[in-house]
C-alpha cells in the first residue's frame, strides 16, 4: 500500500439512500456529499500523480544504487591494481639488490681472475726466461731422492692449480655474468609490466572520477524528485484532513437521518455499535505490520497504516463486526475496497478484493462473508489490507483483533 493513499479510501464515504437531499449542508453552491465527491476526486489525482512521481523515484534511486554499484567495482580494481603494483615495487627492490649483489661478486671474481691470470703469466714469463724446469734440472738440484719426489710433485701441483684456478674463476665469472643477465632482464619485464599497471591505474582513477560525476548527478535528480514526492505527500495529507473533516461530518447526518427514519417507520432499536474489539477478516499470516516500513514500490520510508493479511486468491474476507457497509467498490491503490461503519466512531476498511459480495447501505453482522481475497490496486501479492479507524484516524488493528 502507499503511504497516505489508506487515508483517502477509508474516509470515502459514498450516498447512502436518506429521505431528503441535505440542503441545509451547502456551500458554495454543493452540497455536503457533492464537497466529498469534489475533494475525493482531487485526492485521487493527487494519489494518482504521487504515484507515477514515486515510480519516477524508484527508477531514479535504482539508477544511483547501479552507478554506484559501478564505482564500487572500479574502486576494486583500483585496490587491485594498487596492491600489484605494490608487489612489483617490492620485487624491482629485491632485484635491484641482487643485480648489486651479484655486480660486487662479478668484480671480486674478476679480480681473483686477473690476480691468478698475472701469476700464471708471472709463472710462464719465468718459464720463457729461464726455462722450463726439466726432470733433469730438478733431479741435479735434489739433495736426494725423496727430496727430488717432493720439489718435482710440488712443481708439477703448482702448475696444475694455476691452471685450475684460472678455470674455475672464469667459469665463475660466466656464471655471475648468466645471472647478472637474467635478473637485468627481469628487472626490464618488471619496469614493462609496472608501466602497464601504472597506465590501467590512471585509466582506472579517470574511469572512477567519471562515474562518482554519474552518481553526483544521479543522486541530485534523485533528491530533486524525492522532494517532489514529499511536497505531493504534504499536499496529500491537506486534501485528506479537509476529507476527514467532511466525512465525519457526512457520518453524522446519515446517522441522524438512519435514525430518524426508523422513528418514522416505527422500527425498534439501534443500529450496531462497536465495542473496539474485531474479528480477524481472514486466516493469514501477517507480512506488513502498522506502522512505517520501507515502501515496497520504492520512493523510501512510508507509514502503514493498517496490516496486511496475506492469503490465496478466492479466500473468504468476512466483516470484523456488525455495521452498514458506506463504501463497496474500486478505489484507486485499494483496487476493490469495503469500508463499513460500525458506530461510536469505529470503521474498518477491507482492500485489494478480487470480488465484492455485499453493497451501499447493506447491514452486516460479525463473520459474513463480504468479499473475496486478491491482489487488484497498488499489490505485490494476494493479501488482505485490513484498516481500523476512530474518528477517521487510523489505528493499530493487532491490539483490538480477537478470535
Amino acid at each position: 500500500m502507499m503511504r497516505r493513499m489508506l487515508a483517502l479510501a477509508l474516509l470515502l464515504l459514498p450516498l447512502v439512500p436518506i429521505a431528503a437531499p441535505a440542503a441545509s449542508h451547502r456551500a458554495g453552491g454543493f452540497t455536503l456529499q457533492q464537497r466529498i465527491e469534489i475533494h475525493r476526486e482531487r485526492a485521487a489525482a493527487i494519489q494518482r500523480q504521487l504515484h507515477v512521481k514515486r515510480a519516477q523515484l524508484h527508477v531514479a534511486t535504482a539508477r544511483v544504487n547501479d552507478l554506484q554499484a559501478q564505482l564500487d567495482q572500479t574502486n576494486a580494481a583500483i585496490s587491485s591494481v594498487d596492491s600489484t603494483l605494490s608487489h612489483l615495487g617490492a620485487e624491482q627492490h629485491e632485484t635491484e639488490r641482487r643485480l648489486a649483489w651479484f655486480a660486487r661478486q662479478l668484480v671480486a671474481a674478476q679480480k681473483s681472475l686477473q690476480l691468478h691470470d698475472q701469476m700464471l703469466r708471472r709463472r710462464l714469463v719465468n718459464v720463457y726466461e729461464y726455462g722450463s724446469p726439466n726432470y733433469l734440472s730438478v733431479l741435479l738440484a735434489a739433495k736426494s731422492f725423496s727430496d727430488f719426489v717432493e720439489s718435482w710433485d710440488d712443481l708439477r701441483l703448482l702448475i696444475a692449480a694455476n691452471q685450475r684456478v684460472v678455470r674455475d674463476r672464469r667459469e665463475a665469472a660466466k656464471r655471475v655474468l648468466v645471472t647478472e643477465r637474467i635478473l637485468e632482464a627481469n628487472q626490464v619485464a618488471l619496469d614493462d609490466e609496472e608501466q602497464q599497471q601504472a597506465q590501467a591505474r590512471s585509466q582506472l582513477g579517470s574511469l572512477a572520477t567519471e562515474r562518482g560525476n554519474l552518481v553526483g548527478l544521479a543522486d541530485r535528480d534523485r533528491r530533486r524528485i524525492a522532494t517532489q514526492v514529499a511536497g505531493m505527500e504534504d499536499l496529500s495529507a491537506s486534501e485528506e484532513a479537509q476529507l476527514e473533516s467532511l466525512i465525519q461530518e457526512r457520518q453524522r447526518e446519515i446517522e441522524a437521518q438512519q435514525s430518524s427514519g426508523r422513528r418514522a417507520a416505527g422500527i425498534a432499536g439501534t443500529p450496531p455499535r462497536s465495542n473496539g474489539r474485531f474479528s480477524w477478516p481472514v486466516t493469514g499470516v501477517i507480512t506488513s505490520p502498522f506502522g512505517w516500513r520501507s515502501n515496497p514500490f520504492g520512493g523510501g520510508p512510508e507509514f502503514h497504516q493498517g496490516l496486511d493479511i496475506a492469503a490465496p486468491t478466492g479466500t473468504t474476507i468476512t466483516a470484523a463486526a456488525a455495521g452498514t457497509v458506506i463504501m463497496a467498490q474500486w478505489y484507486g491503490g485499494y483496487g476493490n475496497y469495503i469500508l463499513i461503519d460500525h458506530g461510536n466512531h469505529y470503521s474498518t476498511g477491507y482492500g485489494h478484493c478480487s470480488a465484492i459480495y455485499v453493497s451501499v447501505g447493506q447491514v452486516v453482522q460479525r463473520g459474513q462473508a463480504i468479499g473475496a481475497v486478491g491482489s487488484t490496486g497498488y499489490s505485490t501479492g494476494p493479501h488482505v489490507h485490513f484498516e481500523v479507524r476512530i474518528n477517521g484516524k487510523p489505528v493499530d488493528p493487532a491490539p483490538r483483533l480477537v478470535h
